[in-house]
């Protein structure tokens, strides 16, 4: 039975609780400043960071049970539900673009009085701090190739950037004056094509791991070179992987000597598969069907 207990996945899932601490703490800062400041875009934003509090708690979820060692029943572990909350991840980085927009073109319809200048000040808070905690996410995710953890740091840029359209619009507004009022609400509206190219992408990382879509040409043929580097092996033939979490599974083809017999074979792909799960690689587990060489 493969051993899918990547100790990388359970230190992950405690990163998206970093998210949800602070997007609490600044989804009240900005409500309560939006309140005051007469921005109904501030409000809305804050708004939108509750929602991306259940985003992070569904990637938290998703890769604590991605952590789940394998059993009888998933001979293969649980990697696949990192895959599927990233899939919730991209949707719901999608729905969060469609609400912004909808709510930009009712603001832009609708007459409102400018917001007061301190929002400018929470707005430079929220930017810097929201691309601060999305660099750090993004950065986990593709040292580990985490669908999920990408989703999640792009709902923190996502929230960075329509706080930067809404700093840029409120700047213009107060610049502009009188007829100005829905500057805020066209640069939010801008930022959602942003957003929305950002969820859709993101789907189509999730789904290529749920469809078990080969890897780079990079990863296979250093797993070659590693299987080709074990004493015995003459020439590997096949060699396939599935991604699974953070980790892969490996099925290769590996040709020795014809005349050696069945214990030399066993013993050969034995180290075929040590070595290949010693190289830091994140191969899971290897499994190495041997033939005669060819």
């Amino acid at each position: 039975m493969a051993d899918t207990n990547d100790p990388d996945i359970s230190t992950l899932s405690s990163v998206p609780l970093v998210g949800v601490a602070v997007n609490a703490s600044l989804a009240a800062l900005k409500i309560v400043t939006g309140v005051f400041g007469n921005s109904y875009a501030l409000i809305a934003d804050g708004i939108e960071s509750t929602s991306d509090i259940v985003t992070s708690l569904i990637v938290w979820g998703g890769l604590r049970v991605a952590a789940t060692p394998a059993n009888e029943q998933h001979p293969y572990g649980y990697g696949k539900a990192e895959a599927l909350a990233g899939v919730v991840a991209a949707l719901a980085l999608l729905a969060a673009a469609v609400v912004i927009a909808v709510q930009s073109v009712r603001e832009i319809l609708t007459p409102h009085h400018l917001p007061h200048w301190s929002t400018l000040v929470v707005l430079v808070l929220v930017v810097a701090t929201k691309e601060g905690l999305a660099r750090w996410v993004g950065h986990i995710g593709e040292g580990v190739e985490s669908t999920a953890l990408q989703a999640d740091a792009w709902h923190h840029r996502s929230d960075a950037l329509t706080s930067l359209a809404a700093f840029i619009g409120i700047t213009i507004g107060l610049i502009g004056g009188p007829g100005w009022e829905p500057a805020d609400d066209w640069a939010a509206l801008a930022a959602c094509v942003v957003i929305a190219y950002s969820g859709f992408r993101l789907l189509g990382m999730a789904g290529r791991d749920l469809l078990d879509a080969a890897p780079s040409q990079q990863l296979e043929a250093e797993v070659r070179r590693v299987a080709e580097g074990v004493p015995g092996v003459k020439w590997v033939e096949k060699c396939r992987l599935r991604k699974s979490g953070t980790s892969y599974f490996v099925e290769i083809h590996v040709q020795v000597d014809g005349m050696i017999t069945v214990r030399e074979g066993h013993d050969i792909g034995g180290r075929v598969r040590s070595a290949l799960r010693a190289a830091n690689l994140r191969i899971a587990d290897a499994f190495i069907h041997i033939e005669p060489f060819s």
